[in-house]
């Protein structure tokens, strides 16, 4: 279980530390520099109907609820890894 757990770790530590680089990639960007093509997560939608204010608020919420259960998952992860190092 030892190597399980490792693996996740290692994981979720390279896919937050490419989270982190592209974060502080697009923090260091000027205002007036033209779109990036991943930066969806940092978009501001447009003036749009109300069915697609309905589905971006759909999306909205289950981006919150996703986020949540990463944490969780996250924690119950660091809970296991630090009863594995005892």
């Amino acid at each position: 279980m030892a190597d399980a757990t490792t693996a996740a770790r290692d994981r979720i530590d390279r896919a937050l530390a490419l989270l982190e680089r592209k974060v502080l990639d697009l923090k260091a960007r000027p205002a007036s520099a033209p779109g990036i093509a991943d930066d969806d997560l940092f978009a501001i939608p447009t003036p749009a109907t109300p069915d697609q204010q309905r589905r971006i608020a759909e999306l909205e919420a289950a981006g919150r609820e996703a986020s949540a259960a990463l944490a969780a998952a996250a924690m119950a992860v660091r809970d296991i890894l630090s009863r594995d190092d005892d």
